[in-house]
């Protein structure tokens, strides 16, 4: 290597140490206030805030790194959700083999949602996903084991492996926020392996990916799989939680949300989706007992969000002066 290119190479170094150790740092102050957080907010509250900020950051999976919009989220968090909620409560299974159900159900929905919907680009794609979701609502509907618009209630949250009392508040958010972060490091590991940097690839230039010889469909069809699979991880999540499963969940309301969040934090970006997520749903609780309709409070900031940060709030700070001071370009 000769002296230019080691000195053209040793700021891009230093920048990405810098951001590392940045990163490293903001986890740790995450995961701290994260453990600490039932002391000082109610408990439901922030798991519903982890529930979603799982599902968002599983949609990203789609969107940010994969550049497939799909309006049939939904589907696979809802899904995971009546599947989880049916077998814990009809099959006596424990929660964590409940979950477990849900996630296999969403993947397998995912798959064949999938088959279908990657043999269309863009638009189409999305309205591909966007009828089979209300398939799958018309299903749920009509289906005996959801129980039709009464949904499934009083699902019991068990005990965990046996003899963690899930019942107990402290108990189920400490569950919740465990398996929130076994999300985000099977996200994180799958978006920095080799498979995910070819679906990078495929997002930039998918017909370079062809003439390399890559297979585009199958990536495309594994990313939509793993993202489904991890919905249906919030899914089963949320229905313990709450300890029903509704129309609701599968609502085509719902993949508007989760899209609505992650574009507020940023596609594209492992932290984004979380901070959107959690605007939402702090927008959603605190101004459920006002006399203002949340939606249109919402409407007004993902408007000035679209207006004022482009990239989202999370991208934005990226690519600022302090964003890229910290190196965080290059984890974009």
């Amino acid at each position: 290597m000769s002296e230019m290119t080691q000195t053209a190479a040793k700021p891009r170094i230093e920048r990405s140490a810098t951001a590392s150790r940045t990163y490293t740092i903001f986890v740790i102050i995450g995961l701290a206030a994260l453990i600490l957080a039932p002391m000082f907010f109610y408990p439901i509250f922030l798991m519903k805030l982890l529930c979603f900020a799982l599902f968002a950051c599983a949609f990203n999976l789609l969107l940010g790194y994969t550049g497939l919009l799909s309006f049939g989220h939904a589907t696979f968090f809802g899904g995971a959700a009546y599947f989880t909620a049916h077998v814990v409560k009809e099959w006596g299974f424990p929660p964590e083999l409940g979950i477990l159900t849900g996630v296999a159900g969403a993947a397998l929905l995912g798959l064949v949602m999938g088959f279908f919907a990657i043999r269309r680009q863009g638009i189409y794609f999305a309205m591909i996903t966007l009828a089979l979701s209300q398939m799958f609502f018309f299903f749920c509907l009509q289906a005996k084991f959801t129980q039709g618009e009464d949904g499934i209630q009083s699902v019991p949250r068990g005990h965990l492996f046996g003899f963690i009392d899930l019942n107990n508040s402290t108990n189920m958010y400490y569950f919740v926020l465990a398996v929130f972060v076994i999300g985000l490091i099977v996200i994180w590991r799958f978006i920095n392996s080799p498979f995910g940097m070819i679906l990078k690839s495929i997002r930039e230039n998918e017909n370079r990916a062809v003439s390399l010889g890559y297979s585009v469909a199958r990536y495309k069809l594994g990313a939509f799989v793993m993202s489904a699979a991890l919905a249906g991880l919030a899914g089963g999540l949320k229905a313990l939680v709450f300890q029903f499963a509704t129309l609701t969940d599968v609502a085509w309301q719902m993949s508007g949300e989760v899209i609505l969040m992650t574009l507020l934090g940023g596609i594209g970006t492992l932290i984004g989706p979380i901070f959107g997520a959690g605007l939402v749903v702090t927008l959603q609780n605190y101004l459920a007992t006002s006399d203002f309709p949340v939606t249109i409070i919402t409407g007004i900031v993902f408007m000035i969000c679209v207006l004022l940060f482009r990239r989202g709030i999370i991208g934005e700070f990226y690519a600022s002066r302090l964003g890229r001071k910290l190196g965080f370009e290059h984890r974009r």
